[in-house]
C-alpha cells in the first residue's frame, strides 16, 4: 500500500533505491538523513567561523566520501535526477533576481561591465587551463575542450556569498549597486557561455557528427527551446496561482511546475538551469508583487535540497586523486580567473564611464564562486564522462574551497575602501545597536508626589512632554501622570482643589533599566501599547533614572537613517551612477 502511494505502480524508484543501497551500504532515506544532518551541522559550524556555509557542506561531503566511505561513485551516479532538480532550484531562484526594473535601472553601463569581466575570466582561464592540460596530456583537442569548459565555468559569480556580505555590512553606493547588478546577471551569462563551450567541446572532441554550423544551430535551438519551456511553465504557474492563495497550495504548484521543467529538460539532455531560470524570470516579472511570496516559500523549502546538493557535490572530490597536474590546473584556474575578473571589470568600468571606486574595487568583489559553478562542473562531469568531466569537477570543487573563503573577505575590503559600509542601514538595524541608556531622556521633568494639581498644570504648561513620572522624597518612582490623566480630573471640578500628584498618578505598568537593549524595550512598548516607559536604576533601590520617549527616539533614528541614505545618494549623483 505505502510503496504504491510514494513511488507509483512502476518500480523505477525501487530500482534507484536498491542501487543506492548496494553502492553505499545505506538505504536512500538513511543516506539523505545523514547528508542533511551532517551538511546542516557543517554549514552552521563554518558560519560560526565566519566562513561561507557552502564550504561547510562541501567539507562534510568530502568526509563522507574520503574518510567515512559512506558515499561511493555509484551513489552519486544514481542520484543524478536529484542533482538535476537541485540545479533547477538554483536556476529558478536566479530568475527571481532578474526583474525588468534591474535592466531598466542599470542599463548600458552594467551590461558593458558584465560582458567585459565575464569575457576576461573566460579568455584567460581557457588559455591558461588549456595550456596546462596540453602539458599534461599532449592532446590538443582534449586540451582545448577542457580549457573552454573551465573558462565558461570560471565566469560565474556566487550571488549568495557576495550579497550576504553586502547585507551584513549594510553597504550602499555606486560600487554596491554595480555588484548587485553584476552578480544578478553573471550566472545567466555563465550559463550561455557554458552552452556554447559545451557545444564547441563536443565538436572538437568529435563526439558530435555535426558541422560547426549545425552545432551552433542546435545550440541556439536548445536555448530557444529552453526559454520557451520556461515561459510556458511560467504561464501555467501563473494560471494556477490565480486559483489559490493558500501557502501550501502555492508551494505545491510552484514545485510541481519546476519538476515538470526539469523532467522535460532531461528528456533531450538539456541542462535544466536555463529553462528553470526562465520560469523564475517569468513569474518575477509577470507577477511582481505576489512573486516575492512565491520565491520566499520555495526558498524555505529548498534549504535541505541545497544542503544535500552541496554535500553530494563535495563527495565528488577524491583527495587521493589530487595529482600534481590537477593541483597545477587548479592554481592556474584560480590565478587566471582572478586576473581576468579584475582586469575585465576595470576595463569595462573605464569604457562605460563608471565611477572610480567601481573601476578600482569591482573586480576583487566578484571572486566568490559556488552554486552555479559547482552545478555546471557536475553537469560537465555527466556530459563528458569520467575523463574530462571528473577533472573539471576536481578543479572547480578544489577552487571553490579557496575562493569561497577569500571571496567574502575581498568583498568586505572592497566596499569598506569605497566608503560604502553602513550606508544602507535601516531603522531596525540602528535599534539593534542601541541600549536604553543611549537614547533615554535623563532631563525629563519629574513631579513630586505631594504637589497640588495647580502646580502640576503649571509644570505641564512650561514643558512639551507627554509623560511625567511621579517620585517620592527618596527619588523612587511611584507612578506617572499623562495629559489624558490630567484632562480626566477636570470632570471632578469640586475636588480639584484637594487633589495632589499622588491622587491622579497612574500606576506604573512596567519599567526598563538603562543597560537593556532598545529592541527589548520597544518590544515591551508594543506589548503594553504605550509610548513612554520610565527608566529606573538596576540596583536594589530602583531609583528613577529617566524616561524612554519612544516617539522622540523613533524620530531621532529616522533622521539618522535619512542622513546616511542622503550620503549614499550623493555618492551616486556625484559619481555618475
Amino acid at each position: 500500500m505505502y510503496p504504491n502511494l510514494l513511488f507509483g505502480t512502476d518500480m523505477t524508484s525501487w530500482h534507484l533505491l536498491a542501487a543506492v543501497e548496494s553502492s553505499g551500504h545505506l538505504n536512500v532515506i538513511l543516506l539523505f538523513g545523514l547528508v542533511i544532518l551532517g551538511g546542516t551541522f557543517g554549514a552552521r559550524l563554518f558560519q560560526k567561523l565566519h566562513i561561507p556555509q557552502v564550504v561547510g557542506c562541501i567539507v562534510v561531503g568530502v568526509l563522507l566520501r574520503n574518510v567515512l566511505h559512506v558515499i561511493g561513485p555509484q551513489t552519486i551516479e544514481h542520484l543524478e535526477p536529484f542533482a538535476m532538480f537541485a540545479l533547477g532550484l538554483i536556476g529558478f531562484m536566479i530568475g527571481a533576481e532578474l526583474r525588468g526594473d534591474i535592466f531598466r535601472k542599470y542599463g548600458r553601463q552594467f551590461f558593458i561591465i558584465l560582458f567585459s569581466e565575464g569575457a576576461g575570466a573566460f579568455i584567460l582561464v581557457s588559455a591558461g587551463a588549456g595550456a596546462v592540460a596540453w602539458l599534461m596530456t599532449r592532446n590538443m583537442p582534449l586540451s582545448i575542450a577542457m580549457g573552454l569548459l573551465l573558462g565558461a565555468v570560471s565566469s560565474a559569480t556566487a550571488p549568495a556569498a557576495t550579497v550576504n556580505v553586502l547585507w551584513e555590512y549594510k553597504a550602499k553606493g555606486p560600487l554596491t549597486a554595480t555588484i548587485l547588478a553584476i552578480v544578478a546577471l553573471d550566472d545567466a551569462l555563465a550559463l550561455l557561455l557554458y552552452r556554447g563551450a559545451a557545444t564547441g567541446a563536443r565538436a572538437i572532441l568529435g563526439t558530435t557528427h555535426s558541422s560547426v554550423l549545425i552545432a551552433t544551430a542546435i545550440l541556439f535551438g536548445e536555448i530557444v527551446g529552453a526559454v520557451l519551456l520556461g515561459i510556458l511553465a511560467g504561464v501555467l504557474l501563473l494560471a494556477l496561482l490565480k486559483i489559490t492563495r493558500a501557502d501550501d497550495k502555492v508551494l505545491a504548484f510552484s514545485i510541481s511546475c519546476l519538476l515538470l521543467v526539469v523532467g522535460i529538460s532531461m528528456v533531450p539532455g538539456i541542462d535544466p538551469i536555463l529553462p528553470a531560470m526562465t520560469l523564475g524570470i517569468t513569474i518575477a516579472n509577470l507577477l511582481p508583487r505576489r512573486s516575492k511570496g512565491v520565491f520566499g516559500l520555495v526558498e524555505r523549502f529548498s534549504l535541505p535540497i541545497y544542503v544535500s546538493f552541496f554535500v553530494l557535490a563535495g563527495a565528488h572530490i577524491e583527495f587521493g586523486k589530487l595529482s600534481f597536474w590537477v593541483i597545477l590546473l587548479t592554481v592556474t584556474y584560480i590565478l587566471c580567473r582572478v586576473i581576468g575578473k579584475v582586469a575585465g571589470a576595470a576595463l569595462g568600468a573605464k569604457y562605460s564611464g563608471a565611477p572610480q571606486v567601481v573601476r578600482k574595487y569591482l573586480g576583487i568583489c566578484l571572486q566568490s564562486q559556488a552554486g552555479v559553478a559547482i552545478g555546471l562542473a557536475v553537469l560537465a562531469g555527466q556530459q563528458f564522462g569520467p575523463g574530462i568531466g571528473h577533472t573539471i569537477i576536481m578543479v572547480v570543487m578544489t577552487a571553490t574551497f579557496v575562493v569561497e573563503i577569500l571571496g567574502p573577505i575581498l568583498v568586505k575590503a572592497g566596499v569598506k575602501r569605497a566608503g560604502e559600509v553602513g550606508l544602507n542601514i535601516t531603522e531596525e538595524d540602528l535599534v539593534a545597536t542601541y541600549s536604553v541608556a543611549d537614547v533615554m531622556d535623563t532631563d525629563a521633568p519629574i513631579i513630586p508626589a505631594g504637589i497640588s494639581l495647580g502646580e502640576i498644570i503649571k509644570i505641564v504648561g512650561d514643558t512639551n512632554d507627554f509623560y511625567y513620572p511621579v517620585i517620592d522624597t527618596d527619588n523612587k518612582l511611584i507612578g506617572g501622570i499623562t495629559l489624558d490623566g490630567i484632562r480626566n480630573t477636570f470632570a471632578t471640578q469640586e475636588l480639584n482643589d484637594w487633589l495632589v500628584a499622588l491622587d491622579i498618578a497612574e500606576p506604573v505598568v512596567d519599567t526598563v533599566t538603562p543597560e537593556i537593549a532598545l529592541s527589548e524595550a520597544f518590544e515591551s512598548v508594543r506589548r503594553l501599547d504605550v509610548e513612554h516607559l520610565p527608566v529606573t536604576t538596576s540596583g536594589k533601590e530602583r531609583h528613577f533614572a529617566g524616561v524612554l520617549d519612544c516617539r522622540a527616539v523613533r524620530r531621532r533614528i529616522a533622521a539618522e537613517v535619512l542622513a546616511r541614505q542622503q550620503k549614499a545618494d550623493s555618492m551616486h549623483s556625484g559619481q555618475g551612477v
